[in-house]
């Protein structure tokens, strides 16, 4: 039974409600006051407590043990903790939020409409005022058998939890009064001591009151740098952060012993909200929970739910992300600053990141990185960077690809073998493209094809591909001495990472196996997972790569069965223009399926890899992370590239000749690159799918996906009763609106279409110039479709610190290193570059390329054609064929040897291999030579880092010496004093 006890001064104002139990209804004077003195913000001489003793009421779904209402009301109280980014104080700022689901009971309930009716206000039933330790613990076991374990459970946890928060120095306060049913809300506030406390414990550098110049060019540099500030002025952003600083205050890690060192002449903007809410968040982490008060179950449940228990308290670790796991609380999650749209929106930095950043209508300008660093955490601000130094690199690549594309152009009615090809005086005969339903064909008729052909089959594109992969190390070099850069400006230079907290997976799985070893009676301390324990998830990590690897070659190969089965249709169809068509609408069509498949594997993919790296229960989020990069980035890879390296490599290689071809299943004949090679088909399968992928993926699903979900709440906040909607759009304070945001995912999808991107633009760059010019459009489009998704879409990431961007760095070295192979391979094998020279210099009567076609093609008598493999209309061209042509090197059938590999075969070969092997090692030695003369670090910024601990060494000195003084003038004022003594007493024995 238990008894409600209304809290009121002797003024009668109302103060709070807390339920006691029938034990403790005959003395409740001493525990009264006692909650009341630790509940209250009024100093006890003012206290005047009156008990009124409510009858208590039998069936309470929910009983509540802390349930504090405010001590006082205002008629705006959501105006003074400006809509809930300060505690309802007005003056202690909100640095972190903890969600949490709960019920409540019907007495509260009937609670809340007397209280309503009274007209205490709508807010008056809000824990708002700082949460204090459990007062009083009530058995609630044995009086509420209908209890949901489960969330008391939760809710037990809750409170130890967040007591122990209090006991690290955090401020909590509660708020259950809010628009959204059945959510609960802790504010978090970080006094001042808890921020000296944790930034010297978290080694954060931070601005001392030393200020120092920055070195600035001198001379003709100058002048130089001078006028690029003028004329990029235009495209600057309109931010401080951004401008050109001359000086730079002195950064050394906060200590509490040497604060006088550091700017403390405003407290409040010493420690940003960025830094308030890391500190918050390692307290959180570090802050563990080990109590549980019901058990899940009865009888044997219960007697393990108590060792489990016992065990917990050993490991001493179930912080906030096990809570979170366990679903303690459902969110966790610091504030934005404020309002980013609106007439009367209080300036901030959300709201200036929103009007100079993740706009569509500043894409023309530089990003304000400092700011991004600023709100968002060194993490996300390198992420940004780098992009920003990606898409800049972008512009020198696109301009060379444009020129390299337009000389295609202008040369292509200069290029002789498409001439020749288009030359119907040459009446070359070809042969069948497909068994019986296919018929002969002219070569003129395939002259559309050749001369696209040349537009990025040329000799420019070997320049250009040597080109690509030094502009892939310089854009690695340029990347690092702007990283750099950055950790000066930010403080980085010196930091290392500490070894990051075990995830809640991790701790989960070593309580599972030190349980199993004490139920055998075995030593239980310092358990961790070795390899034997992750055995089976290595096992199943490498079965399930295998054959998702697999099943990409699966569906390729079925792509290639439509290819062949559709080429074939085609050709018996009766329109004289769907038999010309035959080869761009069956690659068009596997193009766009391959396109379609891409995009639903690469979802697919993802989830695949993020269950492969859970099983493997890395034991820290950075591994966890690393781990999860790798698979993803393998499979997507794969995914990505697979359709394309069929293409360049491997098809029209394994097709035989005339009379012997190569089949599938015994019916499929497979297929043939078309007269001008396969470069234009390889162009075409490249630039559909990476515009496709950017359009659809990375833009469609990022804009489209974001909107429908905003949409989709606003339709259910319009289906409330028209005054409750605009209730709701009106009162809802700053934690509750970023609680309807979507949780951040971290950085990985994000660079992960970068780093695909990147592949695109460098792997088979010899065969689309124009892949840098659609990378760089896109990318303009990304860097604000990215910052409107991080400013207005996502509830605010924990700052990160971060001095490099991690193993993306590595990848993308890999990639720029497979690129020069590859491009070395397409241009040997692809192309018909390596014939052309061979023909020019070895088989040319008159020096030039007149009669290379006829050189490539070899001679086939129709006579030698298997059965039933010829073609049923023999006579489609008007006359009988005897003798058709096929591309390939072999003897002409009135050879002794007809049909064998010709000597022009090895010997163009012989160059291919050539050519691969001078021209890798070749771009591989010019590109570690502009990687070893382009130095890692600026000049510039390792001077200035050495003046600063120079300059540092200086500040302790003078602080030394200072202390020596003032320890010297003290000894020589105690030695004045002691020598005056000594004198009077002397004096006083003198007669």
């Amino acid at each position: 039974m238990y008894y409600t006890h209304l809290l009121t001064d002797t003024d009668g104002s109302f103060h709070g409600v807390e339920f006691l139990p029938e034990d403790f209804r005959d003395s409740p004077n001493e525990r009264t006051m006692r909650v009341n003195e630790k509940y209250s913000t009024l100093p006890a001489d003012e206290k005047g407590i009156h008990i009124i003793n409510i009858r208590a009421i039998e069936d309470i779904g929910y009983v509540r043990t802390e349930s504090t209402l405010l001590n006082s009301f205002s008629q705006d109280p959501d105006a003074n903790c400006k809509y809930g980014l300060y505690f309802r104080d007005g003056k202690r700022k909100v640095d972190y939020i903890l969600v949490y689901h709960y019920k409540k009971s019907s007495f509260s309930r009937t609670l809340t409409r007397r209280i309503h009716f009274n007209d205490l206000g709508p807010r008056s039933l809000k824990q708002d005022q700082p949460l204090p330790g459990k007062a009083g613990q009530v058995n609630m076991h044995d009086s509420e058998p209908h209890m949901d374990y489960h969330e008391d459970d939760k809710r037990v946890r809750r409170e130890e939890y967040e007591n122990n928060l209090m006991q690290a120095g955090l401020e909590l306060e509660r708020d259950e009064d809010t628009k959204i049913h059945g959510l609960g809300f802790v504010k978090i506030h970080a006094p001042w001591n808890v921020l000296c406390r944790e930034a010297e414990f978290m080694k954060l550098k931070m601005p001392t009151k030393k200020v120092y110049q920055i070195h600035q060019p001198h001379g003709l540099l100058k002048k130089i740098n001078s006028v690029i500030q003028k004329i990029t002025e235009p495209i600057q952003p309109k931010v401080a952060e951004h401008k050109h600083q001359t000086v730079k205050r002195l950064s050394y890690p906060f200590s509490r012993e040497k604060q006088h060192l550091f700017d403390l002449s405003d407290r409040d903007s010493f420690f940003d909200s960025k830094t308030r809410s890391t500190i918050v968040y390692e307290i959180l982490k570090r802050t563990t929970c080990t109590k549980a008060k019901y058990s899940m179950g009865q009888g044997e449940g219960r007697k393990k739910e108590t060792t489990l228990l016992n065990k917990r308290r050993k490991c001493g670790k179930y912080g906030i992300t096990s809570l979170l796991a366990n679903g303690v609380y459902s969110a966790a999650y610091p504030l934005h600053d404020g309002d980013y749209e609106g007439e009367h929106v209080e300036h901030n930095d959300r709201k200036l990141l929103c009007e100079e950043w993740a706009s569509y209508g500043v894409f023309y300008k530089y990003q304000p990185i400092d700011l991004v660093r600023k709100y968002f955490g060194e993490k996300i601000g390198l992420y940004f960077a780098w992009l920003g130094v990606y898409t800049q690199m972008l512009i020198p690549a696109s301009i060379v690809g444009i020129i390299v594309f337009l000389y295609g152009c202008a040369t292509v009615d200069e290029n002789i073998p498409s001439m020749e090809m288009c030359d119907q005086r040459n009446n070359i005969t070809m042969c069948p493209l497909c068994d019986r339903t296919c018929s002969y064909w002219k070569l003129s008729s395939a002259c559309a094809t050749s001369r696209a052909s040349h537009l990025f089959d040329n000799p420019a594109t070997v320049f250009f591909s040597v080109f690509m992969a030094l502009w892939a190390a310089t854009f690695m070099e340029h990347w690092k001495r702007k990283q750099m850069r950055l950790n000066y400006r930010w403080d980085l230079t010196g930091f290392e990472e500490e070894e990051d907290h075990p995830r809640a997976e991790y701790e989960a799985k070593v309580l599972e196996k030190s349980l199993r070893k004490e139920s055998k009676n075995k030593e239980t301390e310092k358990e961790k997972l070795t390899w034997k324990d992750r055995f089976p998830a290595y096992f199943t990590n490498f079965v399930s790569i295998i054959f998702m690897i697999g099943l990409t070659f699966a569906i390729v190969f079925g792509v290639i069965i439509y290819r062949i089965s559709t080429a074939a249709a085609l050709a018996i169809s009766s329109t004289p223009g769907g038999r010309s068509n035959v080869r761009v609408t069956v690659t068009a069509t596997a193009v766009i399926i391959n396109l379609v498949v891409i995009i639903i594997l690469d979802e697919v993919y993802g989830c695949i890899a993020r269950w492969l790296t859970q099983i493997e229960v890395p034991k820290t989020d950075k591994s966890f992370e690393e781990r999860l990069i790798f698979k993803a980035f393998l499979l997507k890879f794969v995914n990505a590239y697979t359709p394309i390296f069929y293409v360049a490599f491997f098809k029209g290689r394994f097709v035989g000749r005339p009379g012997d071809y190569v089949y599938i299943f015994h019916s499929f004949r497979m297929e043939e690159c078309a007269p001008g090679g396969c470069l234009m088909e390889l162009c075409i399968q490249l630039s559909i799918i990476m515009l496709g992928k950017q359009l659809i993926q990375n833009n469609l699903f990022e804009i489209g996906i974001p909107k429908m979900k905003k949409f989709i709440r606003y339709l259910k906040s319009k289906r409330r009763r028209p005054g409750d909607h605009e209730e709701y759009l009106k009162k809802k304070q700053r934690y509750e609106v970023d609680y309807n945001l979507e949780p951040f995912a971290g950085l990985t999808p994000e660079y992960m279409e970068m780093i695909i991107q990147f592949g695109f633009v460098t792997l088979f760059v010899a065969s689309f110039p124009l892949a840098p010019l659609f990378a760089l459009l896109n990318n303009i489009i990304e860097i604000r479709l990215d910052a409107k998704k991080f400013v207005t879409e996502l509830r605010r990431p924990v700052a990160v610190r971060a001095k490099d961007i991690g193993i993306w760095y590595n990848i993308l070295r890999g990639v720029g290193k497979l690129a020069v192979i590859i491009n070395a391979f397409v241009i040997s094998f692809t192309s018909d570059f390596i014939p052309r020279l061979v023909y020019l210099y070895m088989y040319s009567e008159s020096g030039t390329m007149h009669g290379f076609v006829n050189h490539t093609l070899s001679y086939f008598n129709v006579s030698d054609f298997q059965d039933g493999t010829a073609p049923n209309d023999a006579m489609e061209l008007g006359y009988p064929v005897q003798i058709c042509r096929y591309k390939d090197y072999r003897d002409p059938p009135w050879s002794e040897t007809k049909y064998d590999i010709a000597k022009d075969f090895w010997a163009v070969l012989a160059a291919r291999l050539a050519f691969v092997i001078v021209f890798q090692n070749l771009v591989m030695f010019m590109s570690d030579f502009v990687d070893w003369i382009i130095p890692d670090i600026p000049k510039d910024i390792s001077q200035q880092i050495h003046k600063e601990k120079v300059l540092m060494v200086e500040v302790f000195m003078k602080e030394e010496q200072g202390k020596l003084q003032l320890l010297e003038n003290w000894g020589g004022k105690e030695k004045r004093k002691g020598f005056t003594e000594d004198n009077r007493n002397f004096l006083s024995l003198l007669p």
